[in-house]
């Protein structure tokens, strides 16, 4: 008989202890080990049931989930699952949470104690399966490496180009690893798709724009793209370009998902091949599905070039691997090196 996913639940709640235990242990193939109310207890469970996954709520007392999770990675590295609030603080701690090593997060419906935490059963229990197959070592030693990139300092005296990133599970700890290598006054726009729930887009540009040197925001109806920009695909809407004159523009819109998903990196590829043809570089990073694959195909037949992140260093590969089995790809890459090659594409 298959061994069932231990799974240690750390929120300050009895309720929401309780909720969460019930949604896990609906599924046969997981089991709840235990519960914990505050950061001390977590460390010491995760030391004496050695849980393959822990759900971790942000906004625990004495010592916060951030400050939490940052001892478990020191002390007894876990696959860890944020929770977390609604809110502009909750978006901003869910994106430091990803940095440290958490692999997922899932954004509470309605606050810290989210009753209607039951509808999201589906996707809690399948993020804690996804996070158990995950090779941790390999996960935190390929963001390592990644941080240990080194960073170029030389002014770009290449072409502009415009690089469309797309990410899902795992992505915003990838993104953030690969724009630190940026510089920024390199001479190309980027797109940047990631698959979040609403609310974290904006505190997710923000970090990308505090933490590298390439300027980011929240893509805006009417933002003009220029180079040395990075424009964050807002979730719940499509990021398309326009031509206008002579300039090029991002325009939102609130058509039906593609993939499953909005925004889609599909859709955002398609509309700028009509405008910059061979002259993209796409960029297929972690992430569950097949969202990327028609974009990264059109890019392919208008003569640009498309890399992805390569399996070893991915949380889940299903994205970059679609492409790559469609035969799409100049280089499967380790994150580290995404960034070195992208600089120089950039310069040819």
């Amino acid at each position: 008989m298959e061994d069932k996913v231990k799974v240690l639940v750390v929120d300050d709640s009895f309720l929401m202890r309780r909720i969460i235990s019930d949604i896990v242990n609906s599924d046969p193939h997981l089991e709840v080990v235990g519960k914990a109310k505050d950061g001390e207890e977590a460390l010491e469970k995760i030391a004496s049931l050695n849980p393959d996954v822990v759900t971790l709520d942000i906004n625990l007392p004495v010592k916060n989930g951030i400050d939490v999770l940052n001892d478990i990675m020191k002390s007894r590295p876990t696959k860890v699952i944020m929770l977390s609030a609604y809110t502009r603080a909750g978006a901003s701690a869910t994106i430091r949470a990803l940095e440290l090593g958490a692999v997922d997060f899932i954004a509470k419906p309605s606050g810290e104690i989210s009753l209607g935490l039951d509808k999201l059963k589906n996707e809690i229990i399948a993020k804690i399966k996804l996070a158990a197959n995950v090779d941790l070592s390999k996960y935190l030693s390929a963001f390592r490496a990644a941080g240990l990139a080194a960073k170029e300092e030389e002014k770009n005296v290449g072409v502009k180009r415009l690089v469309i990133i797309g990410a899902s599970t795992g992505g915003p700890k990838a993104i953030l690893s690969l724009m630190r290598c940026i510089p920024g006054d390199i001479d190309a726009a980027f797109l940047i798709v990631q698959h979040m729930p609403k609310g974290f887009t904006l505190s997710f540009a923000e970090r990308l724009s505090w933490e590298t040197g390439v300027r980011a925001k929240e893509a805006e109806e009417g933002d003009v793209l220029d180079s040395s920009k990075a424009f964050v695909a807002p979730a719940g809407s499509h990021m398309v370009l326009v031509r206008n004159n002579n300039q090029v523009k991002i325009k939102l819109n609130q058509d039906p998902p593609v993939n499953f998903v909005r925004p889609s990196i599909d859709v955002t590829m398609l509309s700028a091949v009509e405008i910059f043809g061979k002259d993209i570089i796409g960029v297929i990073l972690t992430g569950m599905g097949k969202d990327g694959l028609e974009g990264a195909r059109k890019i392919k037949e208008a003569g640009g070039k498309i890399f992805i992140q390569d399996e070893e260093s991915s949380v889940v590969w299903g994205m970059p691997g679609s492409v790559s089995k469609a035969g799409l790809t100049e280089g499967a890459l380790p994150l580290s090196q995404i960034a070195e090659v992208l600089i120089k594409c950039i310069r040819e």
